[in-house]
């Protein structure tokens, strides 16, 4: 019996309830023509893309990906998504509207692609963990990409972020216990910087100013100032925090924390923990991956263990309901 299937006999029955059901195919197509905003979310355990419509709950496609898809990244006109594939050396390219995949990026031997950005001005940004390096793939020209490999010199470059203007990535090194930053003008290595034992959520601040980075192992969050790289502050947060995203007003930052089965929620003004949301409230629910809505009044947090993602108020802090996922569903994404 693998984990998943362990850890569903200690959860509570009600968690894995849902008022969310199957579409027919008609009703199906029906609602993808809706001006409804779509969640994505990356099956690894199965290998496929779900597509969520959030204003009816429901899932209206799932389609086969490569394997293992970790993260997702929205094109800048909207029209495509970008799944890493985590078991392999590749990125698979979606076309939104007929939700099939239109290309399969080759990363020419980097393997275990991971953390994901595409940027406004359509390069896309990965890290690659088997090869401890990240990779950048040229605005599309043609049709085609040239690919750029920096290595960071450190181990298990899982998760990466990138300012808003593209100058930037900051990769967080989960075995190395550290953050790296790269030039992505100059094509290279600045700076790693120590942040604590099993260093892997990093978000930054909208303003570009400071760096959330958050250790699973320290039970922490260390805040960076994003020039000089140096410590502005350490908090204690939740146990085992796996992620850290930033509201899209820039005013709080939030970790998923996995053993707790809840969020810390940080005030980026006093660089404080100011509340925590219990989700499920345990750790058997394996919660990783957590996403704003693009209004920021709703966090989505994948649920791996029981294939489902919490849909959460952010004000009040409370379940809105649980939507239908794939086996061990990670990656999350919003198309509006």
């Amino acid at each position: 019996m693998n984990t998943a299937l362990k850890a569903l006999y200690l959860i509570p029955a009600s968690l894995l309830l849902t008022t969310v059901h199957s579409l027919a195919p008609a009703q199906a197509q029906n609602e993808t023509t809706s001006d409804a905003s779509l969640l994505l979310v990356g099956n690894k355990g199965e290998d496929s893309l779900s597509f969520i419509n959030l204003k009816t709950g429901r899932e209206i496609s799932r389609r086969n990906t490569g394997k293992n898809p970790h993260e997702i990244a929205l094109s800048p006109n909207r029209q495509q998504v970008a799944v890493v594939s985590y078991g392999e050396s590749n990125i698979d390219i979606f076309d939104v509207k007929s939700r099939e995949i239109v290309e399969k990026i080759d990363l020419a031997g980097n393997s275990n692609p991971h953390g994901l950005v595409w940027l406004s001005d359509d390069r896309i940004i990965a890290t690659t963990e088997g090869s401890d390096s990240i990779i950048i793939l040229s605005a599309a020209n043609e049709g085609k990409r040239q690919l750029t490999s920096i290595p960071t010199g450190q181990k298990g470059s899982h998760m990466v972020a990138v300012d808003t203007l593209g100058k930037f990535a900051y990769v967080a090194n989960l075995q190395s216990a550290s953050v790296t930053k790269i030039d992505l003008m100059k094509q290279e290595k600045i700076i790693d910087v120590a942040t604590g034992a099993g260093t892997e959520g990093i978000a930054l601040t909208p303003d570009g100013k400071e760096l959330y980075v958050s250790a699973r192992g320290d039970n922490s969050v260390a805040i960076l100032d994003a020039q000089t790289m140096k410590l502005i502050k350490r908090i204690e947060v939740g146990r085992f925090p796996l992620r850290v995203i930033i509201s899209p007003d820039g005013k709080y930052a939030v970790t998923s924390n996995l053993q707790d089965g809840s969020l810390s929620v940080i005030d980026t003004a006093t660089r404080q923990v100011v509340r925590t949301i219990k989700v499920s409230g345990q750790q058997g629910t394996q919660q990783v991956t957590i996403l704003f809505s693009e209004d920021g009044k709703y966090i989505y947090a994948a649920e791996t263990g029981i294939n489902r993602i919490a849909e959460i108020d952010f004000e009040k802090g409370e379940i809105v309901g649980r939507l239908p996922a794939g086996e061990d569903g990670d990656g999350l994404a919003i198309i509006r």
